[in-house]
């Protein structure tokens, strides 16, 4: 999840006058990596397509193999005879081999195989910023040097106007080592599920903003006092720093919270970062939270409640809202409140909060590292190309996202005739199918198939989420703050402080929103942020942007 504070930074000319430079690349297709000299390749091409571009079916020239850290999840847990595998092979000549790892274990696992020097080639499901912690050990390659080799990654970066978002993944030396999923959008899937039912019982309006949701809860509470109208989820550990209401509420308010906290907030007036927790927005957002609890709207169980007690709240009419996002409410709220008689939930747009109809959020997702040790391989070149039909090509997300013509689907995203085949079904989407497009086929498993362009995310959803994203994509898209990564000596020291400050911030926000805690001692938090040496983090954050801008333009 990645809704980002933006406040903007990147005039139309400097960000035009990268994504140029970018795009004008040839042997050094990175503007602000040094690139890599393609003569020096010429060993390492063994398998590789001699002519590779935009639009090109990838087929290395002999069969290839390579491992790949494969994540199994519980929904569609792994099987060697997925109709994905023996397809891909067939089309690419390429044979991929898997470790697979319980979701569960996955990031665990990965750092031990990581730091052991035996992880697989591939290393997906990644989430920026944890290649980190293996840059300076140089386990991972530096995938940004050799983007020469990828053309449909390029392509797509230069038409949608990505390298601003790439900015944000870059490292103090100007480069980055994980490759991103790459959107042409930002789009947005996490919100409010309310009962519709009740709000026409009260005659009462959806609500379009968040003074609007107190009303609406108001109005709840006054005609059924014994209920809590909100109870909430997704705080499981108990902890209100990971949780999605504080995540939207904050985004709405300007800042980054709950799943989307960082220390750091842009400030585009002030033309620096300054400290999250400490601003007037994310003091709003505790206030706005404090009065649904003290008005007894908001059960002050779901700051620390599990999903499960949450979700049974909601299913037996203890309260009528709570988050949501579009499989949840498809896969279980619909499902556990029909048994209430009339009972109908739908999904909300986002509402809009003190910054207006506007949205944030990076259009980079998880991505993919890559060890470093394959870079002498003879089919290193074979690799690159390969990486780039699969992950980056039309073609290749095609496929990794809803199988083969005519087999699994039908018609084309393109025109909108984009059909799952009647025996096939994927998360409600024909569910009368019999046969399940991830679990029995292994296509849209989330190891291959993320990013895209909008038009084949849109093929994934139903008309009534269609709605829904077309209300999202209608708000503006505030821009980008801007990079300031750290180098490794004062990550290291950063680290240390980011444990306490989160641990902090996260305990005094549970107080705050709890009323445990007065706002009227807002200074004193201030001040104790200040013990907890979120000066002397901004300072570094800071000094890291300025030395960015001026070594990286």
């Amino acid at each position: 999840m990645n809704q980002l504070s933006r406040r903007g930074f990147l005039t139309t000319t400097a960000g035009a006058a990268a994504l140029a430079t970018l795009a004008g690349c040839d042997s050094g297709s990175d503007s602000k990596g040094k690139g890599t000299d393609a003569s020096k390749l010429s060993a390492n091409r063994e398998g590789a397509m001699d002519q590779f571009g935009v639009g090109d079916q990838f087929k290395a020239t002999v069969p290839l193999s390579f491992s790949i850290m494969l994540l199994s999840n519980q929904n569609y847990p792994y099987k060697a005879d997925w109709l994905f595998w023996s397809e891909l092979a067939k089309r690419t000549n390429v044979t991929l081999q898997p470790t697979v790892v319980p979701a569960s274990d996955y990031n665990q696992k990965r750092s031990v195989m990581v730091s052991a020097g035996n992880a697989p080639t591939l290393i997906p499901k990644t989430y920026h910023p944890d290649e980190e912690a293996f840059i300076a050990g140089g386990a991972v390659l530096p995938v940004s040097d050799y983007l020469d080799l990828m053309p449909n990654f390029k392509d797509k970066v230069a038409k949608w106007n990505l390298s601003g978002d790439l900015d944000q993944w870059r490292e103090a030396d100007g480069k980055f080592y994980l490759l991103p999923g790459l959107h042409q959008d930002v789009w947005k899937d996490y919100s409010l599920a309310i009962r519709t039912d009740i709000l026409k019982q009260l005659n009462l309006p959806v609500p379009q903003t968040w003074d609007d949701l107190t009303t609406v809860l108001r109005a709840m509470k006054k005609a059924y006092p014994d209920k809590y109208p909100f109870s909430d989820r997704w705080s499981t550990p108990p902890q209100p720093g990971a949780n999605s209401l504080l995540s939207i509420v904050g985004e709405a308010h300007g800042v980054w919270a709950g799943w989307s906290y960082q220390h750091a907030n842009w400030d585009a007036s002030a033309g620096k970062f300054v400290y999250t927790a400490a601003t007037d927005g994310y003091k709003e957002m505790l206030q706005y939270l404090n009065t649904l609890v003290s008005e007894k709207l908001l059960d002050p169980e779901s700051f620390t409640q599990s999903d499960d007690q949450a979700r049974q709240k909601f299913a037996a009419g203890q309260s009528f809202v709570i988050s949501a996002n579009a499989q949840e409410l498809v896969n279980h709220y619909r499902k556990e409140v029909a048994k209430i008689s009339g009972a109908t939930v739908a999904k909300i747009p986002v509402p809009i909060g003190p910054i207006g109809a506007a949205k944030t959020g990076s259009r980079l997702e998880n991505g993919m590292m890559i060890s470093s040790k394959i870079r002498n391989d003879k089919n290193f070149v074979a690799l690159m190309q390969f990486i780039d039909w699969l992950w980056y090509s039309d073609q290749g997300q095609m496929f990794a996202k809803w199988g083969i013509q005519d087999t699994t689907y039908t018609g084309s995203v393109d025109d909108g005739s984009f059909k799952l085949t009647p025996d096939v079904t994927w998360a409600g989407i024909n569910p009368s199918g019999k046969k399940n497009l991830q679990v029995d086929y292994g296509f849209s498993n989330g190891v291959f198939a993320y990013g895209g362009s909008t038009k084949l995310l849109d093929s994934q959803f139903t008309p009534e989420e269609l709605d829904f994203q077309n209300v999202m994509n209608a708000r503006k898209t505030l821009p980008l703050p801007p990079p300031a990564p750290l180098s490794s000596d004062d990550r290291e020291q950063a680290t240390l402080w980011q444990t306490s400050l989160k641990d902090f911030v996260n305990q005094q926000t549970l107080k705050f929103i709890l009323g445990q805690r007065p706002l009227s001692e807002w200074n004193a938090f201030l001040s104790e942020l200040k013990s907890h040496n979120s000066d002397q983090y901004i300072s570094l954050v800071n000094k890291a942007y300025q030395d960015f801008k001026k070594n990286h333009g």
